[in-house]
């Protein structure tokens, strides 16, 4: 595991900034998991990964579709949010390696209730709070492993 890059941020724009900046740098094949606790700002980091793929429409966070697919941009985004899955075979209902070793960019929120069927290499995000430092302010660490 090594640490790619530690970003603290102030605001919830300086937290879309940095996602835009990981969607303008993105490439197909790429795959992120994304770990925070509710309401840590992955929803808006998400969002700012849209915007720099190209993706001008709304993205919020899929929960109750597990899956949202985002086609309209440079290389298609597929957003997952796994936080009510039951057991991990319900990945495979909806065909996640088409997606995993797709042609698009996958973002998965709540990676570690998955992570038996993450592919060998990915890069984790990590978003958190840190009340004394301010009610805005985030760490946002990104590993590659």
């Amino acid at each position: 595991m090594e640490i790619v890059t530690r970003h603290e941020t102030f605001s919830a724009q300086e937290t879309f900034d940095i996602g835009k900046r990981i969607g303008e740098n993105a490439t197909p094949g790429m795959v992120y998991t994304l770990i925070g606790d509710l309401g840590v700002g992955k929803t808006v980091l998400t969002q700012g990964v849209a915007a720099g793929l190209g993706i001008h429409g709304p993205v919020s966070s899929p929960t109750f579709t597990i899956l949202q697919v985002y086609d309209e941009g440079r290389i298609p985004f597929y957003h997952f949010d796994v936080y009510r899955i039951g057991d991990v075979s319900e990945m495979d209902e909806i065909g996640y390696e088409d997606y995993f070793y797709g042609d698009g960019v996958c973002f998965i929120e709540w990676a570690n209730l998955i992570e038996e069927i993450l592919p060998e290499h990915y890069t984790e995000i990590v978003i958190e709070k840190n009340l004394e430092k301010g009610f805005d302010y985030r760490l946002i660490t990104m590993t590659s492993r």
